[in-house]
C-alpha cells in the first residue's frame, strides 16, 4: 500500500515537471545535395528552434526532441530521428527609459537542436517535418482554456517536383531570433517577424495563420501524430488570422506585424506564415509560432509606415502610426521639401513630383524623443484596378490588369485568387485561373510601377457553376402578323432555337414573328460554360375583353375600375378623375353616373367593353345648431334629414329619441350623433353632430354675516360668477358690482342681502346675508352669562365687535388668574371646558383688546357667569 502511494506521487512530481512551458517554436531546413551513395536520394539539414518561458525545470529542458518526417502525399512516417540539444541560452530585453511599466529581463528561453543531415528519396509531393510536445504556457488569452492541455505542434514543409521540376533544392526561409519587442495594451506597436531567404531570388510573402495543438497534456512525445493537424481554439474575437484581434495586420512583404494592440493584458498566440514563391510557383511554407505578452505599459515612439507609395494626389495626410499618450509632448514634421508642422497629425501638399524623406521628430530636444523615417512617392495618377471574365467552375477565370499610371510604368503584380493556398497565386500581368469550386473568392491585387508606386486592390468573384443568363420576358403574348424582339442577357456567345421566322438566331436579342405559339430556346456559352433559358411567344387571332359589370356607387366616393382580357395594354376613357387611364384596374372617382371604356390591344389587334357607374347622393342630416345650457337644464333638439331612416346617439339623457326634435338632459357637455340612412342606392349612411355645452354649476357665495355701527363703511364681496346683482340696493355704492360698499345712517337696526350670481350663459345662484347696524361707538359686546348645556341658545360666551377692525386678543381667567381661554377672531367663543373638563358655575373675568375702523385702540373688561 505505501509503495503504490509512493508511486503515485512520483508520478504527479514528474507531470508537474513537464508542463506549462512551451511559448513557441519554428523549423528550418537546408538542400545539401544528392544522397552519398545514391543519387536518387536528397540530404537534408533540419534544425528545430523551441521558445519556452524562463528559468524552466530540469524536467522541462529536454535534452533531446523527436523530428517525424511524413511523405507529403501519405501522411505515412518517413523516418523519426531524437536530435540532440544543440545549443539554449536567454533571450533578454533591458529597460526602456521612455517606456514606463514594460517588462525586463528574460523574456525567453531559447533552445536549439539540429539535425546535420538526413537523407530523403526524391519524391512529387515532398515532406512535413513535425515536433510535438506538452505544454503550452497557461492563460493565453485569445485562446480558450485551459490552454495547456493542447500541446502544441511546430511543423514545415520540404518541396517536391509537384512543385517545380528543382523545388527540393531549396533553403527554407530564415527567422531572426530577436523577439525582444515591448507591446503595450491599447497602444500601437510594430513586431518585426523578419525572415529573410538565402536562395535570393525566391521571394517571400507573410501572413497570419493557425497555430496547431498536438503533444497531449502530460507526457513528453516520442514520435508526432501524422498531419492534417487542428488548430488551437481561439477565444470569441481572434482568429489564426487575426490573433491580435481586428486591428492588427501583417505586412505581406516584409513581415512586419503592426496596427493597436489589443486592451487585454497577457499572452497571445502568434503563428506566422512566410511563403516562398519561386518563379511566380509557391514552393514552400515556413511557420514560426510565438506567444508574446501584451502589457500595460505607454510607449513614446515615432512610427511611420516605410513608404508612402498610393501616389493618390499631390496632398498627403500624415500621423504617428503611436496613438497619443501622455509620454508624447510634441510633434515635429519635417516633409522633406523644406516644410515643417507641429501639428499631431498634418496634411501636406507637395508643389511637384518627385522622392521625399519624410521625418518625424517625437519630444524633440527631450530627454524620450524618438524619430523614424518614410519614403513619399509624389507621382499622382496611380490609379489601380483590374477586371475579370469568366467565372464558371472549372473553367480558366481571365484577370485583367487596369492599373495606369501617369509618371511610371506599371512593372509588378502579385496576384492572391482568394483560394487560401499558395497555388492560387500569381506574378503575371494578366493571369487566368481556374476554380475548382462554387462561391464567392475575394481576388487580390498588389501592383506597383517603375516610380515604387505601390497600392492593394480588392474585388469579389463569384464563381458558378453556370453563367448568368437572364431573359427580359419568360412569356409574352402577340396578334397572328405581328413581330416581337426577344431579349437576352449575360457574358458569351448566344444560339436561339427555333431559328425559323427568326432575324438572327446569334443575336442576344432576335426578332421574331411566328404564326402560332413557340417556345423559343436560347443557349449561352462562356468558354465552353453553358447556361439556358426558354421563351414562350403564344399567338391569338383576337383580343378577349370583358369588363366589369355596371355598379353603383356613393357620389363623392371612389371606385374601382376592373375588366379580364388577355391584352398587353389597355386605355380607358373618360380619363377625368382617374389616377391611370392605361391600368387594367384604375381607381375613378366620377362627379356623376359615367359610363367608362376600355380598349385592350395585343399588336395590331384591340376591342372595347363599357361599364356604366351610377352615383347616388349621401343621404344628409342636420342635427342642428350647437347650444349651452345652464346646469341641470333641458336642451330642445331639432334635426332636418333627407334620408328615410335616422338614430340619436347616445340615447340615455334624450327624452324621445324616436323623434327629430327630442329632448336632451346631459348631466355633461355632450355630443348627440344622428345617423341617417337611405334605401335610394347608396348603402352609406349620412351623419351630423350637435354639441350641447353643459354650463358647470354655480357656487354663490356672499360672505358671513356681520355687523356695524352707524357711519362704519363695510366692504362687501360676493364670488362664483361673472355678473352679480344684490338684493335690495339699500344704502350701497353700486348693487350690480361683486363688490359694493355699504354705508349705513342708523334708520334701521339690520338688513339681510340676497344676491343673484350669473355665469356666461346667463345662469344664475344666489347667497345672501345679514348686516346688523349698532348706533354706538364702535366696541365690542360680551354677554354677562352663559349655559353650556349644549341646548344651542347661549352655549358660549364670544366677543360681538360692532365698528372694529381687528381683535387684537379676547381673554377669559378664573378667579385666579389662570387664563382659561384666548381668541382673536370675532365671534369666536369659549364653551366653558379647561383641557377638555367642564367647570361648574363660577365668575370668570374677560378683557378684549381691538382697534377700530378708523384704526383707534379699544380696551375693555368685565365678568361673565357660567350657569350650570
Amino acid at each position: 500500500m505505501k509503495k503504490w502511494l509512493f508511486v503515485i506521487l512520483f508520478q504527479a512530481i514528474a507531470f508537474a515537471s513537464l508542463g506549462n512551458h512551451l511559448k513557441g517554436g519554428f523549423f528550418t531546413y537546408e538542400y545539401l545535395g544528392k544522397g552519398l551513395n545514391d543519387t536518387n536520394k536528397l540530404r537534408y539539414s533540419v534544425s528545430l528552434t523551441v521558445y519556452m518561458h524562463c528559468n524552466p525545470t530540469s524536467g522541462q529542458q529536454d535534452a533531446t526532441a523527436p523530428f517525424t518526417f511524413f511523405d507529403a502525399a501519405t501522411n505515412a512516417v518517413v523516418a523519426n530521428i531524437v536530435v540532440d540539444l544543440t545549443a539554449s541560452y536567454d533571450l533578454s530585453r533591458g529597460d526602456h527609459p521612455c517606456i514606463t511599466n514594460e517588462t525586463t529581463g528574460c523574456i525567453y528561453h531559447i533552445r536549439f537542436y539540429r539535425l546535420g543531415s538526413i537523407e530523403l528519396p526524391k519524391n512529387s509531393a515532398g515532406y512535413t517535418v513535425a515536433f510535438q510536445r506538452c505544454c503550452r504556457i497557461t492563460g493565453i488569452v485569445n485562446a480558450v482554456a485551459p490552454s495547456h492541455t493542447y500541446g502544441t505542434t511546430y511543423t514545415t514543409r520540404i518541396p517536391g517536383t509537384d512543385q517545380g521540376a528543382t523545388a527540393y533544392n531549396n533553403k527554407s526561409a530564415r527567422f531572426l531570433v530577436n523577439d525582444t519587442a515591448i507591446i503595450c495594451a491599447d497602444s500601437y506597436f510594430e513586431l518585426p517577424f523578419i525572415a529573410f531567404d538565402p536562395d535570393t531570388t525566391d521571394q517571400l510573402q507573410f501572413s497570419f495563420c493557425d497555430a496547431y495543438i498536438g503533444g497531449g497534456s502530460g507526457t513528453v512525445t516520442t514520435q508526432a501524430n501524422p498531419p492534417p493537424y487542428t488548430p488551437v481554439p481561439y477565444a470569441v474575437g481572434f482568429a489564426g488570422t487575426m490573433p491580435l484581434g481586428n486591428g492588427v495586420t501583417i505586412d505581406p512583404n516584409t513581415g512586419m506585424i503592426s496596427g493597436q494592440a489589443p486592451t487585454g493584458v497577457g499572452e497571445y498566440v502568434v503563428t506566422v506564415c512566410v511563403t516562398e514563391v519561386r518563379d511566380g510557383v509557391p514552393i514552400a511554407v515556413t511557420r514560426k509560432e510565438l506567444h508574446v505578452y501584451v502589457g500595460n505599459c505607454n510607449t513614446a515612439d515615432a512610427s511611420l509606415p516605410a513608404t508612402y507609395s498610393k501616389c493618390e494626389s499631390f496632398t498627403y495626410n500624415f500621423s504617428n502610426q503611436v496613438p497619443p499618450n501622455p509620454s508624447i509632448q510634441s510633434y515635429h514634421w519635417d516633409f522633406g521639401d523644406g516644410g515643417t508642422s507641429s501639428l499631431q497629425a498634418p496634411s501636406h501638399t507637395y508643389a511637384d513630383t518627385g522622392t521625399y524623406t519624410l521625418k518625424l521628430v517625437v519630444n524633440r530636444n527631450g530627454t524620450c524623443s524618438d524619430s523614424t523615417t518614410s519614403i513619399v512617392r509624389v507621382y499622382p495618377g496611380f490609379d489601380p484596378g483590374f477586371s475579370y471574365s469568366g467565372i464558371c467552375v472549372n473553367k480558366p477565370t481571365q484577370f485583367t490588369d487596369l492599373t495606369t499610371s501617369v509618371y511610371g510604368t506599371v512593372n509588378k503584380w502579385q496576384w492572391d485568387f482568394g483560394v487560401g493556398s499558395p497555388t492560387g497565386t500569381s506574378i503575371v500581368r494578366n493571369p487566368s485561373y481556374t476554380y475548382a469550386q462554387t462561391g464567392p473568392k475575394d481576388v487580390r491585387l498588389i501592383v506597383s510601377d517603375s516610380k515604387g508606386c505601390f497600392d492593394t486592390v480588392f474585388n469579389m468573384v463569384d464563381i458558378l457553376d453556370k453563367p448568368p443568363l437572364t431573359v427580359a420576358f419568360a412569356d409574352t403574348l402577340i396578334c397572328k402578323g405581328d413581330t416581337v424582339r426577344l431579349r437576352a442577357f449575360g457574358t458569351g456567345s448566344f444560339q436561339w432555337t427555333p431559328t425559323s421566322n427568326m432575324s438572327n438566331a446569334q443575336a442576344s436579342d432576335p426578332v421574331v414573328d411566328p404564326k402560332v405559339t413557340t417556345v423559343y430556346q436560347v443557349e449561352l456559352d462562356q468558354n465552353g460554360c453553358i447556361n439556358n433559358e426558354s421563351v414562350q411567344v403564344r399567338v391569338v387571332d383576337f383580343v378577349s375583353l370583358q369588363a366589369m359589370p355596371d355598379t353603383v356607387i356613393c357620389l363623392t366616393d371612389s371606385a374601382s375600375l376592373r375588366a379580364h382580357t388577355n391584352g398587353l395594354r389597355y386605355t380607358w376613357s373618360p380619363s377625368a378623375n382617374m389616377n391611370d387611364p392605361t391600368r387594367l384596374n384604375p381607381k375613378v372617382k366620377p362627379t356623376g353616373t359615367t359610363t367608362y371604356q376600355i380598349t385592350a390591344h395585343i399588336g395590331n389587334c384591340n376591342t372595347t367593353d363599357d361599364v356604366v357607374v351610377t352615383t347616388i347622393p349621401y343621404p344628409s342630416a342636420n342635427a342642428g345648431k350647437d347650444t349651452v345650457i345652464c346646469h341641470d337644464s333641458p336642451a330642445q333638439l331639432n334635426a332636418t334629414i333627407m334620408a328615410s331612416e335616422f338614430a340619436w346617439s347616445p340615447v340615455a339623457s334624450l327624452t324621445n329619441a324616436h323623434t327629430l326634435s327630442p329632448i336632451a338632459r346631459p348631466r355633461t357637455t355632450t355630443e348627440y350623433i344622428i345617423t341617417v340612412t337611405d334605401d335610394l342606392g347608396c348603402p352609406k349612411p349620412g351623419r351630423d353632430t350637435v354639441l350641447v355645452t353643459v354650463m358647470p354649476r354655480i357656487l354663490a357665495f356672499a360672505g358671513g354675516d356681520t355687523s356695524v355701527v352707524v357711519g362704519q363703511p363695510l366692504q362687501l364681496a360676493a364670488f362664483g360668477g361673472v355678473a352679480y346683482q344684490w338684493q335690495p340696493a339699500t344704502s350701497l355704492s353700486d348693487p350690480n358690482i361683486f363688490n359694493p360698499i355699504g354705508l349705513y345712517d342708523g334708520s334701521f337696526d339690520s338688513i339681510r342681502y340676497k344676491i343673484l350670481v350669473y355665469n356666461e350663459a346667463g345662469c344664475v345662484d344666489s347667497a345672501s346675508l345679514r348686516v346688523r347696524i349698532f348706533r354706538t361707538d364702535p366696541r365690542v359686546f360680551v354677554p354677562t352669562a352663559f349655559t353650556p348645556n349644549g341646548d344651542g341658545l347661549n352655549d358660549v360666551v364670544r366677543p360681538i365687535a360692532a365698528g372694529m377692525e381687528k381683535i387684537e386678543y379676547f381673554r377669559v381667567y378664573n378667579r385666579w388668574g389662570q387664563l382659561v381661554f384666548s381668541t382673536t377672531t370675532n365671534g369666536h367663543g369659549w364653551d366653558g371646558r379647561v383641557n377638555g373638563k367642564e367647570q361648574g358655575t363660577d365668575v370668570f373675568i374677560w378683557i378684549v383688546k381691538a382697534r377700530d375702523y378708523k384704526g383707534v385702540p379699544f380696551t375693555a373688561k368685565g365678568t361673565v357667569t357660567l350657569v350650570r
